[in-house]
């Protein structure tokens, strides 16, 4: 019997990307549930992965640096004649900035094992979701194509 109106696959039959990533999300989760975390640490994750990753985080948020120019600003408000980008590590995230920083401040607090600096990589995501709110507000206001931008285009990591 078919469901009526069922989309599980693509054109080729396939499961969907987003099935694929959210069901292995799952699994890896219930994994590492069961693992001792210690042990899980030493025999699949090479203690300085996680230094390899932060370096991945400068380098986005350096990227992104290069690629504003002269339309940087450290704040949220954009500045005069300023130019929506959409390309490069833009393309990937809208706020590559943020995740660099995010990256590197969470692989960092993993590398060295620091549950003070976890914390302050939360307390950091939580003010990028509110302070991206804020900003991606005033972007709407300032350029037309910035409602389409955003919903093809995740704010911090890609969209599926």
């Amino acid at each position: 019997m078919r469901i009526k109106n069922a989309n599980f696959e693509n054109k080729n039959g396939m499961p969907k990307i987003k099935d694929v990533v959210l069901v292995s999300i799952q699994f890896f989760l219930m994994l590492i549930f069961f693992l001792n975390l210690e042990w899980f640490s030493i025999i699949f994750i090479e203690h300085y992965i996680w230094f390899y990753i932060g370096i991945v985080g400068v380098a986005i948020s350096g990227i992104a640096l290069l690629q504003l120019n002269v339309y940087l600003s450290p704040f949220p408000t954009p500045k005069a004649n300023s130019k929506l980008i959409t390309t490069g590590v833009f393309k990937l995230s809208r706020h590559p900035i943020y995740t660099g920083i995010l990256i590197f401040m969470f692989s960092f607090s993993f590398w060295l094992g620091d549950g003070y600096k976890l914390c302050i990589s939360l307390a950091i995501l939580a003010l990028f979701i509110y302070k991206t709110s804020y900003e991606e507000s005033l972007l709407e206001d300032t350029f037309d194509d910035y409602k389409i931008y955003k919903s093809k285009t995740g704010r911090f990591f890609p969209k599926f």
